[in-house]
């Protein structure tokens, strides 16, 4: 979320001691940067949307005299090129990903942190890779089932009504039958008066619901251009394929991670991923610790849901 407003309980702002591109497969380009300590513990940073991109706020989650922090903008998001992409843009194909940019820099194992959609990726590469994952700081667990689509697309107006409605009615009467269809066959024209109003509709509603009060600079912050198109584009993409997951769910291949430490941070109030989702997760895994913010929805930059965060990550240095 590209949101870099000063926070009192976040890190300070910092720099990258290293940037790069690393090119993948049919020809999308990575960003990548690495924060903090060369010789710290290593943590990687999974950004939301899908699409979403990941930002200079995004680094202040870790003590970067301790923490050896790896960000890197999934296809088509954020920094990585070309933008909204959806060429060979899948979940394995982003689980791959992780591992080419892990063995560029050398890392054996390391911490994942992941939110919303990024607790979905973490899972997913924890699943296909468990030897390379030391834990996992997961907020906003999205399990990319249909039922929690479902949710996104229309159960949300049961809360955010006003929101819901401008959101289906940015499409005219005729496809709002098919919210999902409508909306991508939009999002993936090629003419730019044609996607990018619909980009914005869309990152717009997310952004509406994804704090527990108003906040004007979060709906600002999804309302940007380059913002918008790859969140939307990408996260409809993704929703009319099943995310891209296995048949059995990402619950279903619990057994294999099961005993890999995890901390999940969950707001009470939130609409984007409802926290009984979380509490599935939870009852699937051993090893993890539950947080529950009483006073907070999806982001994780609402006050109480990044001192849990902070608090997560800080637990995992310690020897939890």
């Amino acid at each position: 979320m590209p949101f870099t407003m000063p926070r009192g309980d976040l890190f300070p702002q910092i720099g990258p001691f290293e940037t790069g591109y690393l090119p993948l497969s049919s020809g999308h380009v990575m960003y990548w940067e690495q924060v903090g300590n060369p010789r710290g513990r290593p943590v990687l940073f999974l950004h939301g949307g899908p699409g979403a991109g990941a930002g200079a706020v995004h680094r202040r989650f870790f003590d970067p005299d301790f923490w050896r922090v790896a960000i890197f903008d999934q296809r088509g998001a954020g920094r990585s090129r070309p933008l909204g992409s959806l060429a060979q843009n899948t979940t394995p194909d982003l689980v791959a990903d992780i591992e080419v940019l892990r063995r560029h820099l050398g890392i054996d194992r390391w911490l994942l942190f992941g939110g919303s959609w990024g607790s979905t990726l973490a899972l997913a590469y924890a699943q296909a890779h468990p030897e390379r994952v030391a834990g996992c700081v997961l907020r906003g667990v999205f399990l990319g089932r249909a039922a929690e689509v479902d949710w996104f697309m229309h159960g949300l107006r049961a809360i955010f009504p006003d929101a819901h409605g401008q959101f289906s009615r940015f499409l005219p009467e005729a496809e709002r039958a098919d919210l999902l269809g409508s909306y991508l066959r939009r999002l993936t024209d090629p003419d730019p008066s044609v996607h990018l109003p619909a980009a914005r509709a869309w990152s717009v509603y997310e952004g509406s619901c994804s704090t527990l009060l108003p906040s004007p600079d979060t709906v600002a912050s999804f309302a940007q251009d380059r913002t918008a198109l790859g969140l939307a584009r990408i996260e409809a993409y993704y929703f009319a394929h099943g995310l891209f997951l296995p048949p059995e769910g990402l619950l279903g291949g619990m057994d294999r991670i099961g005993h890999i430490p995890a901390e999940i941070v969950q707001g009470r109030y939130d609409m984007v991923c409802p926290p009984c989702t979380a509490f599935d997760l939870a009852a699937a895994w051993p090893a993890a610790r539950m947080t529950i913010v009483p006073d907070a929805g999806h982001s994780a930059l609402e006050p109480g849901i990044r001192r849990a965060l902070v608090a997560a990550v800080e637990r995992f240095r310690h020897g939890r």
